[in-house]
């Protein structure tokens, strides 16, 4: 699912601090940077959301730590 990212999102991410990323999840094996089932990462990875035009992209097997 890739939905745009706005100033709202933005706002609430840092007011509630979201946790959404691979960096966040406990399937994402940091030494590798990968995920231990295998998905692709790069459109989950934290550092992608600096960029404000980035679309936002959840993990269908997103499991938080």
């Amino acid at each position: 699912m890739r939905i745009p990212q706005d100033a709202r999102f933005r706002r609430e991410r840092a007011r509630f601090a979201l946790r959404f990323c691979c960096e966040h999840c406990a399937l994402f094996d940091p030494e590798r940077e990968a995920c231990a089932h295998e998905y692709p990462t790069e459109d989950h990875r934290l550092a992608r959301y600096e960029d404000a035009a980035a679309e936002i992209v959840f993990c269908k097997d997103y499991d938080l730590r």
